[in-house]
């Protein structure tokens, strides 16, 4: 670490334990941004952090639906989200009103929320999920029909698994459908011995060639655990830097380098100081939608 960077990490700590904050960051931000979180994780765990938290600050080094999730589940904190243009390009995909239109086109359908939308959507929402969750939820739900938002090609993953008859949004997230077939099949003539993992929000023929399916949690849990020297990694490259510091004698190789989410790579140590002095910029939810949004998020967390 430069001198430089050295002082920028040394101003945050100071301005963090002055502003009684926590920073949590996900799997996919940059390597730096990792290394001066509190906690790093995937959407559930981070969820799950959040409303656990006793601090007064909640800095949210992710995109927007993420720091929102942060706000409907701790309105007495201040949730700031580390740039104000890191949005999703998947939870951009569904609108409440494009969300209320098609339950009326299927009045018995019961609405699967990906967390990766929006508080209103959410609102619009019976259930939430994570893609860690994703399949435990559906498998315990009593409907004979779910509409499931955004994403089509975890709603596929899902439906696959568990035999349900589902009614898929066509979301999908651009940094996972650059993961392709091909590229699967070619590491693996380069790398026999290797176990590929890749997350569900890939292609259904990237999923086909998968050892295992799992979330960015999921994969550094298995990671962990697995006696393979060797793993093809197929999900959004930001992961791969946790996984080779946390696993030194392990071998990680990204199906894809291409694989990289521009909103996700926004933030800098920069933007973390700039958040903590500012304090800005906040994520805040209107009451009457951060209710019924937290209903949908209290199952998927199992309250």
């Amino acid at each position: 670490m430069n001198e430089g960077r050295d002082r920028l990490v040394e101003r945050i700590t100071a301005l963090k334990a002055r502003r009684k904050a926590i920073i949590l960051a996900h799997n996919y931000q940059l390597g730096e941004i990792q290394d001066i979180a509190d906690f790093v994780g995937d959407s559930l765990e981070l969820s799950q952090r959040a409303a656990d938290s006793q601090a007064e600050v909640i800095i949210f080094c992710g995109v927007h639906f993420m720091a929102e999730t942060a706000a409907i589940l701790c309105p007495d904190k201040v949730v700031l989200l580390s740039h104000v243009h890191a949005g999703c390009p998947m939870a951009d995909m569904v609108t409440a009103e494009a969300l209320r239109q098609k339950k009326a086109e299927h009045p018995g359908a019961t609405v699967v929320c990906y967390v990766n939308s929006s508080a209103e959507v959410k609102a619009e929402s019976d259930v939430c999920c994570t893609s860690a969750n994703a399949l435990d939820l559906v498998r315990g739900l009593d409907s004979t029909e779910i509409l499931f938002v955004p994403d089509k090609y975890l709603g596929h993953y899902v439906a696959a698994q568990t035999g349900k008859q589902m009614v898929l949004w066509p979301g999908y997230c651009p940094t996972h459908t650059r993961i392709q077939a091909a590229d699967i099949a070619r590491l693996k003539s380069q790398h026999p011995q290797a176990e590929v993992m890749v997350h569900p929000e890939c292609r259904p023929d990237v999923i086909e060639l998968a050892d295992f399916v799992l979330s960015t949690g999921g994969m550094c849990r298995h990671a962990r655990a697995t006696a393979a020297r060797e793993i093809i990694v197929g999900t959004e490259i930001g992961l791969v830097y946790r996984l080779r510091k946390e696993n030194p004698e392990k071998v990680f190789i990204p199906i894809s380098e291409q694989a990289i989410c521009p909103t996700m790579k926004l933030t800098r140590l920069e933007n973390v100081l700039w958040c903590l002095e500012e304090m800005s910029p906040r994520v805040e939810v209107p009451q009457e939608t951060r209710l019924r949004a937290k209903a949908a998020v209290d199952k998927m967390l199992g309250g």
